[in-house]
């Protein structure tokens, strides 16, 4: 069965390397690298890894040393940060179709959808990247994780 909560692929990329850069705080860890970890095309990483730079998440450095950090305190960056700096503002989506199939007065989900949107937006919004500084990679991968 497909889950009904969806995040778009750039999204989940921009969270799973927002995280691995928290676990690697003053560190610089090439686009390379964190694109085997996560096994997704360099190409689609480093585009997404330039939206989280513009919006002050993340800071690079070119070069044999250079790749991607963080560009704050951990504890400064929220996953709603992360999220908007990708997709936009987080606002209520509404219709599952994106635009209302009856009348509007009433949805087959009735006030569902929107409790749902809500709490996931308090969840992004409450919680940082600090909060996964100790996260653990999955083993037996050459990601840059040292604590393996």
């Amino acid at each position: 069965m497909s889950g009904l909560v969806k995040v778009s692929d750039a999204a989940s990329l921009g969270l799973h390397a927002a995280t691995l850069l928290a676990t690697r705080t003053g560190t610089f860890v090439p686009v390379v690298r964190m694109a085997e970890e996560f096994g997704v095309s360099q190409a689609h990483l480093a585009k997404v890894l330039q939206w989280l730079a513009r919006a002050g998440i993340v800071r690079s450095v070119r070069g044999p040393h250079g790749g991607f950090a963080l560009a704050r305190d951990p504890g400064a960056i929220s996953l709603a940060d992360v999220f908007e700096a990708i997709e936009g503002p987080l606002t209520p989506g509404g219709c599952l179709l994106g635009r209302p199939a009856c009348d509007g007065t009433t949805c087959i989900f009735g006030g569902l959808l929107a409790k749902v949107e809500t709490e996931v937006g308090r969840y992004l919004a409450a919680t940082t990247l600090a909060q996964f500084s100790d996260m653990r990679f999955p083993p037996g991968t050459d990601g840059p994780n040292p604590r393996r």
